[in-house]
């Protein structure tokens, strides 16, 4: 095996561990980890992404419902809008953008490097919504469900799984606490099952416009589910708040690397 390769299989094994001991962020590498350690080209890599994501997240969701942890109700109505505009951004969007979308002399922008250049941008919001201090919010007695923002969230959260393969962790947590009134800890669960069946489900639509390697994508799942194991038994001695945090200074000097890398 390639020295490269070996690190990009490690690398699928932290995804994973960190997926487990902070709740979210570490699906956020799997993009840069296929392309860049792997070579896997952008738009692949975003299709291996919502496999990748969305099977490790699977494992978290159910340990997570055997604790009985998971809100059904609002799971499944973020969900449902979630998965269609995944499906359908991964099945008609991606394959009409076209390869080349605009030159200027020298200067040549392609499609890979829009799905880059936008990734980064996703990647600096994960960053700072783990950087930053969150407020403690105070759950209300009585609240409904604001349904029609939970749906609409659900829309543009699966737009953007579409177009860069991320789990949106850090775009669904906050809409659970703030329009479904969850305790975090019921969110994180929660969107743990979101982010399950709006990745496999938008998964499903690349089947048919890519040639995918099944032995490496099940080998570099495979290592990202045992990691996510691994990362929940280590967030009962590793402090999962302090890590995010750190964890969200490391996606930021990413973030950086690859739009330096895409734009110079």
């Amino acid at each position: 095996m390639e020295i490269l390769n070996l690190y990009g299989l490690v690398g699928a094994l932290v995804i994973g561990t960190v997926l487990g001991l902070t709740g979210g962020g570490g699906s956020i590498l799997t993009v840069p980890v296929l392309v860049y350690l792997l070579s896997v080209n952008p738009v692949t890599a975003t299709a291996y992404s919502l496999f990748i994501v969305g099977s490790t997240a699977l494992v978290g969701a159910i340990r997570n419902a055997q604790k009985g942890m998971i809100e059904y109700k609002v799971g499944i109505v973020f969900a449902i809008p979630s998965f269609i505009s995944v499906f359908l951004t991964r099945k008609i969007i991606v394959p009409a953008i076209p390869k080349v979308i605009f030159t200027l002399d020298s200067f040549i922008l392609t499609k890979d490097m829009v799905v880059m250049i936008f990734f980064a941008v996703i990647m600096l919001a994960a960053a700072i919504s783990m950087i930053r201090e969150r407020k403690e919010i105070v759950l209300k007695k009585d609240v409904q469900f604001n349904y029609p923002l939970i749906i609409i969230e659900g829309l543009v959260v699966g737009v953007l799984t579409g177009l860069v393969g991320a789990g949106g962790g850090f775009l669904i947590i906050p809409a659970l606490v703030l329009f479904a009134n969850l305790p975090m800890k019921k969110a994180v669960a929660t969107s743990l099952m979101i982010i399950a069946i709006k990745s496999l489900i938008g998964f499903l639509g690349d089947i048919g416009n890519i040639e995918i390697a099944w032995g490496f994508l099940l080998t570099f799942a495979g290592l990202s589910m045992i990691g996510i194991v691994l990362g929940i038994y280590l967030n009962n001695f590793i402090d999962g708040k302090k890590l995010k945090k750190g964890f969200g200074w490391f996606v930021l000097a990413m973030a950086i690397y690859i739009l330096l890398k895409e734009l110079i």
